[in-house]
């Protein structure tokens, strides 16, 4: 079977959040075991892609050395879809993989399941799930999709997982790897090991 290579897939790191829960800080910016988060997903992703784009609305200066920063052109945070279109516009490779900046534990598994499963099913997306639970910010598409991301932005919607079930994601099970999909939301979590 045909396999997705590293040159055709460029990533994009959702740093562009508010981040209440964090007290307004930038959470990829926030320490853990004194890295900032978005070291991690950096330092994984970069093994697998062609290039690594992060999508922040403030802070680029700082962002800039994990990747190419793009920022999103609608006001007022609108997003992740709209961080992801705005990357869309700009990479030049056939896949997206998408992963948000606080998940310090993912791995190669993440991005190989994907992408076998966008293959195998002959897919235009394919989005991470656990038990049950879809993990929308842990996916891979295929960039042909973003008229209809655009479409779905024009219309007013912003619910990620909705417009992965609207166009047909097919579920990949992660319920083996359940650490992968860790993420740290308040200031308290980041003292943990996140166990």
């Amino acid at each position: 079977m045909k396999s997705i290579s590293k040159h055709d897939i460029s990533v994009v790191i959702l740093a562009g959040g508010r981040a209440l829960r964090m007290g307004n800080k930038d959470k990829g910016l926030m320490l853990f075991n004194q890295k900032p988060l978005i070291h991690y997903v950096a330092h994984v992703t970069s093994q697998s892609a062609d290039s690594i784009w992060v999508s922040a609305n403030r802070n680029l200066d700082l962002y800039q050395q994990y990747g190419q920063v793009v920022s999103d052109e609608l006001a007022d945070y609108q997003g992740p879809l709209a961080g992801i279109s705005a990357a869309l516009s700009q990479i030049t490779t056939k896949y997206l993989f998408i992963v948000p900046c606080d998940g310090p534990y993912i791995d190669a598994t993440l991005l190989a399941r994907l992408s076998y499963a966008m293959i195998s099913n002959q897919s235009k997306l394919c989005v991470a799930s656990e038990n049950g639970r879809l993990h929308p910010t842990f996916a891979l598409i295929d960039v042909s999709i973003k008229p209809e991301l655009d479409q779905y932005l024009q219309s007013g919607q912003r619910k990620l997982g909705h417009f992965f079930k609207k166009n047909g994601a097919v579920e990949v099970d992660f319920s083996d790897s359940p650490e992968l999909f860790i993420n740290f939301n308040t200031p308290e979590d980041l003292l943990s090991d996140g166990y």
